[in-house]
């Protein structure tokens, strides 16, 4: 079905696959992972046809069969002026968010007729109930039913899926499996580059890449056999205990007790409630995880904390001691907390380093725009260093690995010590080894600085020990 002999991709004077062949036969469904960094997304661009290649791929089919699709990691859809120029807070506006299209007039008419082809894979994956949304106010498994089911109407021979998993919860998770297990009883074929911990039940065939090199190819219960979650980080704090002794110096000097309280919040846009009813009290040093299913209004009620929101004004909601509308400036709220959400990356200017993205959280805005005192400098290097991207510093954010853009953004979050740090998602794009050491930081910096989180994540095994408050959400209300 799919030969690759040979195949070989340099970018930038870098070589990220190395001669790596291949032969996928007719019935058989692959799955690609490895490490980040690894050349799995490098690969699936590849096969659809995104870079220039040394070697030879072929798809052999016939005429009369479909197409080959790709379903890419990030969603990309443009708004009604046909241009991708959204900005960060856009879909918290409900004016602005009219701009964009609704899933019905993205996808077509046809696609939600009472009959026809389409029909079908349209309630397969429950987007029926979801025709008249605006694509930017879909959670993260919603858009990715949404990016399967543009692929779908394509009548695909073949779709290749990047990360599908990323950023959707549990439920979401084992629907995804469900759909494509009926997609490949129609005779659709598979190819997916994802995470090891994250292996679907169609695969017939592992293949491993390190490097950007293919390293072995195993069925999936050979796989599941020799399978090695990989060795555990250990973390040496002693290696910038100055970053964080500054960093707790400067914690002491923030004297509030109370950093957030909302009392009865509600949200709604076009009529539709997103929140109903939060109460909720966040004290100083206190580490909260923020759970629920995709789509139950987590990303709304922290868009309420960060200044994101409008509909904050009219609700009561109490940030650092004030009560929201009472004169104070989103940049004042911002200046204390330190952010990172799934998308944040998407509204980097494609040209900024890997550097300025993280030194622009000393200004909270996306992009560098300002000339940094030699402090600032120091604090940012010692960040990048105790991540371990120092030596991605000069590169384009948007060129780096889904891990090295999800570190940077952690950096950038805690670059200017804020009392209060929200981490959305913060392991998504990570190996297991990245996520052990993450995991380990995060513990370290709230014991030795008593900063306050609030840590959202789909995965119980992500969340860091020193979380010991959790509050979750289902359909915009608190159910414990």
């Amino acid at each position: 079905m799919l030969e690759a002999e040979g195949l070989t991709v340099t970018l930038g004077g870098k070589k990220l696959l190395n001669n790596i062949s291949f032969n996928i036969r007719r019935g058989e469904q692959w799955v690609f992972t490895g490490e980040s960094g690894s050349g799995k997304t490098i690969l699936a661009e590849t096969l659809v046809g995104k870079h220039f290649f040394r070697g030879r791929l072929d798809m052999i089919k016939s005429d009369a069969e479909g197409p080959l699709v790709f379903v890419a990691q990030q969603h990309h859809f443009k708004n009604r002026s046909n241009t991708s120029d959204f900005y960060y807070q856009q879909r918290y506006n409900s004016y602005d968010s009219e701009t964009t299209l609704t899933v019905k007039q993205w996808l077509g008419e046809e696609a939600f007729r009472r009959s026809g082809p389409f029909v079908e894979t349209v309630r397969l994956l429950g987007l029926e109930s979801l025709q008249d949304e605006p694509l930017i106010q879909l959670s993260n498994g919603e858009n990715k039913r949404l990016q399967l089911a543009a692929a779908l109407l394509q009548n695909p021979f073949l779709v290749v899926l990047d990360q599908p998993y990323v950023g959707l919860d549990k439920e979401a998770r084992k629907m995804l499996d469900e759909i494509l297990a009926v997609l490949i009883l129609r005779g659709i074929h598979m190819i997916m580059m994802t995470s090891s911990a994250h292996i679907p039940s169609i695969a017939t065939h592992i293949a491993s890449l390190r490097g950007g090199e293919l390293v072995s190819v195993r069925s999936k219960s050979e796989f599941e056999n020799s399978h090695d979650a990989g060795s555990d980080y250990v973390f040496d704090p002693a290696s910038e205990a100055e970053l964080l002794q500054a960093y707790a110096a400067h914690l002491r000097n923030f004297e509030l007790k109370e950093l957030i309280r909302m009392n009865r919040v509600n949200l709604v846009y076009g009529g539709k409630l997103i929140l109903d009813e939060i109460n909720w009290v966040v004290m100083k040093g206190e580490c909260w995880c923020l759970s629920g299913p995709n789509g139950a209004g987590k990303s709304s009620l922290l868009s309420l904390i960060t200044g994101d929101n409008p509909q904050a004004y009219a609700n009561e909601i109490f940030l650092f001691d004030r009560r929201r509308g009472s004169g104070e400036t989103i940049w004042e709220i911002k200046s204390k907390i330190g952010y990172i959400s799934p998308e944040m990356h998407l509204h980097f200017e494609m040209s900024q380093t890997l550097h300025d993205a993280v030194a622009s959280g000393f200004f909270d805005t996306i992009g560098l725009f300002k000339i940094l005192s030699e402090e600032q400098e120091q604090i940012v290097m010692r960040w990048l260093r105790l991540f371990d991207i120092e030596k991605f510093s000069e590169f384009q954010l948007s060129q780096l690995p889904a891990s090295q853009q999800r570190l940077a953004l952690i950096a950038r979050a805690l670059v200017k010590f804020p009392p209060l740090l929200i981490l959305d998602e913060p392991g998504q794009g990570l190996d297991p080894a990245q996520l052990s050491k993450l995991k380990k930081l995060i513990n370290h910096i709230c014991e030795e600085t008593g900063v306050t989180l609030i840590y959202i994540s789909h995965y119980k095994e992500d969340i860091p020990e020193v979380v010991t408050k959790y509050i979750e959400l289902k359909k915009g209300r608190v159910v414990s």
